[in-house]
């Protein structure tokens, strides 16, 4: 048992080294795996977040943002750049829509929900006042629907971070280079690539969450209306 610990203790610092003697070459894979990853995420944003605003501004489709939601997270990833080698080949497109697909969930569910459940009253006070179903959508529903709505796009961010490494598998390139190379990298390599991958991830959504508090209105910081308002539909 102590051997073991031993032995992955010496691991652990080999990694550390490996680190320390690579951080150009391993920052350049960090740069090419957040290049593939925020491309993904940008499709993903395009596609999931405008749809699930819309559905939840008129509390219809709920069953689609559920389906896909299912559907981006069940489908694996490698199994998706597997079926799309013979439409786009081996290469960036390849695994920028492969990973696109994985990221569509959260996101859409999320932006559902989180309009969706925005406070009944509040919406119907402002069209009391006047104000048409799009002024409603932006100065009411979607200002009290962004901590929920960046929810889904943390998860998202990082649940594609932190998948991209297999995309080294179709040329994807990034972090994944290293991990899937151990004959070359050896184990610490191959350890040293898997820590920096979690750094990353890391970085990734602390990065968001404090993007997230400069949209938010001062007045939301630090609560979550949808959730007092799930609250007081309980009580």
């Amino acid at each position: 048992m102590m051997l073991a610990d031993a032995a992955n203790l010496h691991t652990f610092v080999d990694a550390l080294r490996f680190i320390g003697a690579n951080p150009g070459f391993l920052a350049q894979k960090a740069l090419e795996q957040l290049e593939l990853s925020g491309a993904a995420l940008g499709i993903a944003l395009a596609v999931a977040l405008p749809l699930g605003i819309v559905l939840g501004h008129f509390h219809r489709g709920s069953g689609v943002a559920i389906a896909g939601s299912i559907v981006g997270r069940a489908l694996p990833s490698l199994v998706l750049i597997a079926a799309f080698l013979t439409l786009l080949g081996i290469g960036f497109v390849n695994n920028m829509v492969a990973l696109a697909v994985l990221g569509t969930g959260p996101i859409l569910t999320n932006s559902y929900d989180s309009v969706d459940r925005v406070d009944k009253d509040v919406v119907e006070s402002a069209r009391g006042m006047g104000m048409t179903g799009w002024q409603i959508l932006r100065r009411i529903e979607l200002p009290l629907a962004i901590p929920l709505l960046f929810t889904g796009i943390r998860i998202s961010a990082v649940t594609i971070v932190a998948t991209a490494p297999i995309a080294a598998i179709a040329g994807g390139g990034g972090l994944g280079d290293v991990i899937v190379n151990q004959a070359s990298y050896r184990l610490s390599g191959v350890l040293g690539a898997s820590l920096c991958v979690m750094a990353l991830s890391a970085f990734v959504f602390v990065a968001l969450a404090g993007f997230q508090i400069s949209v938010t209105p001062r007045g939301l910081r630090g609560t979550s209306v949808i959730g007092d308002q799930t609250r007081k539909e309980q009580q």
